[in-house]
């Protein structure tokens, strides 16, 4: 086609620099010419920028599109936000690489996150096969993480206990095959099983292998609650052990334990950025996480997989056990903290006939039915078969702040697209970010609030041809009225689109144009390879 101008408009260019006016050009996937306002003349399309900004496209560090970018290539949830790549694969539980057996067990225990949708095909069984399958047709662009969970499932099975040396190095095997079939790093989800029952020596020796590949490493650490500190020690200790770039996802510190303790993270980051460690991390600007209900069991309850938490469930003895758990002692699958049942929102259901429990609290449910909330809890997990979902109100106003202000902080939304009313992050993460946080709690400026979404992590992920408004790189990009943008979605009404975005490209094609979807899919896989060839 001709190239586009957006003609006199503010460029903010995802550096953190001023922002500056002028006509920028786009022709065949790339910006092709940046220049003075006025200075171009003859394009096929010209948007009058007089009172908008272009920016790059935001780049989302935390996604749970794995499913749904397959079933939904439009996306709009996340395109409507301006967000032109996803980085999925995320928590140490995804769909490669797998076999017939731990494909199975994994579409059932993350149904919850993904969803499992009926005719969907699921003949990839490699890193590279599913990244093939997002290449026939997505609209933003994806880059995938290897799933620690997902390998040790793949090797050791869904048991409680310790990988044997042969166990771990056939998983280091796996990853490296995943990383050299394009997967830009490694999650973990560290209180999520199989991937929880994994040691420190364990991950250190997967760790390597992703410093070799010049990868990084995504933990879901092993609490934000109780020993939250601790955990994240853990994690930045790994990354002086192995030399492993590491990005804390989700960096939140949570449940009244942690109320005004940021700052103790932050210094745990900083000491180690000065020892010439890698580390970054990223947050949703939220205060409730959203997971699934059964997440809430201590980790033997889930040994074994579905089947085998079900049986116990089943079972009066270990009924009482999970109890004492989740009421006394602190599940480690609640980040050993107590469960307050007022805390526990239920956001969706798989059984449709259970739908009259979402939007309550297990805590409100209970007293409505005259049952303990414990009672619910067990009813929901067993008639449910673990799919529930759950927002759980446990963060802090003061420490989202404290954490997004980082220098090394970039946006994730964490969103989980299924359920009746997902948590709003699915659909307002990046407009908040920018009219709440940044317009009107000036919590930073503008220009700063656009680096965090845009230019650091491209970073992160070495595009040196993303991430900045720059001659030559894609023409990924965002086009907004930074007087008018925010968020729109609600906690109770949260599938509602953000106000203010107007434009939205991805590799140069409108995704989001005049406000409305467009349906084209012009995004791709973006893989290991071809980050070092964008590497320049």
């Amino acid at each position: 086609m001709s190239y586009l101008l957006f003609r006199d408009i503010a460029v903010v260019d995802g550096t953190g620099d001023p922002r500056y006016r002028g006509d920028v050009v786009v022709e065949d996937g790339r910006i092709a010419d940046i220049a003075a306002p006025g200075a171009i003349e003859g394009a096929g399309r010209v948007i009058d920028g007089e009172k908008l900004v272009l920016t790059p496209g935001f780049i989302d560090m935390h996604a749970h599109s794995d499913l749904h970018l397959l079933t939904e290539p439009g996306h709009f949830a996340k395109i409507s936000q301006g967000v032109t790549t996803e980085v999925i694969g995320q928590d140490g539980l995804s769909y490669a690489p797998v076999d017939d057996v731990t494909l199975a067990m994994v579409r059932r225990q993350i149904a919850g996150w993904n969803g499992d949708p009926a005719g969907l095909d699921f003949s990839w069984r490699t890193v590279g096969e599913y990244l093939e399958r997002l290449d026939r047709g997505i609209t933003p662009n994806a880059a995938y993480l290897v799933p620690q969970g997902t390998l040790r499932l793949l090797v050791v099975g869904a048991e409680r206990r310790a990988a044997t040396t042969a166990e771990i190095d056939r998983m280091c095997a796996l990853l490296a095959q995943g990383l050299a079939e394009g997967a830009v790093g490694m999650s973990s989800g560290l209180t999520y099983p199989p991937g929880m029952y994994a040691d420190t020596a364990e991950l250190a020796a997967l760790c390597a292998v992703v410093a070799e590949a010049g990868g990084f490493y995504a933990p879901h650490t092993r609490s934000y609650g109780a020993g939250a500190l601790d955990a994240y020690a853990e994690m930045i200790g790994l990354a002086r052990r192995t030399g492993c770039a590491l990005h804390l996802t989700h960096a939140t510190m949570n449940f009244a334990e942690n109320r005004g303790r940021a700052g103790e993270l932050l210094a745990l980051v900083d000491a180690a950025l000065a020892e010439g460690c890698d580390i970054s991390l990223d947050t949703y600007p939220y205060l409730p996480g959203a997971t699934t209900l059964s997440a809430l069991l201590p980790s033997w309850a889930m040994s074994g997989g579905p089947d085998a938490a079900l049986a116990r469930l089943a079972d009066p003895v270990a009924r009482e056990r999970i109890t004492f758990d989740v009421s006394v002692l602190g599940s480690d699958g609640c980040h050993g903290v107590t469960v307050a049942w007022e805390t526990i929102q239920i956001s969706g259901v798989g059984d449709a006939a259970l739908s009259g429990y979402v939007g309550r609290t297990v805590a409100e449910i209970a007293a409505d039915e005259g049952r303990e909330p414990v009672a619910v809890f067990f009813d929901l997990l067993v008639r449910d078969e673990l799919a529930t979902t759950i927002l759980q109100h446990v963060g802090h106003e003061e420490n989202v702040r404290a954490i997004m202000r980082h220098a090394r902080h970039m946006g994730g939304s964490d969103a989980l697209l299924v359920g009746e009313r997902p948590h709003p992050r699915a659909w307002g993460t990046f407009p908040r970010y920018l009219g709440y946080y940044a317009r009107e709690l000036g919590v930073f400026g503008l220009e700063e609030c656009v680096h965090h979404l845009t230019g650091r992590p491209a970073r992160r992920l070495r595009l040196r041809e993303r991430g900045l408004v720059r001659v030559g790189y894609a023409a990924d990009l965002v086009v907004f009225d930074p007087e008018t943008v925010r968020d729109t979605a609600t906690f109770e009404d949260p599938k509602r689109q953000a106000r203010g975005i107007e434009q939205v490209l991805v590799n140069g094609e409108f995704a989001i144009e005049d406000g409305k979807a467009t349906g084209r899919l012009a995004g791709r896989a973006l893989r290991m390879d071809s980050v070092r060839k964008e590497t320049r």
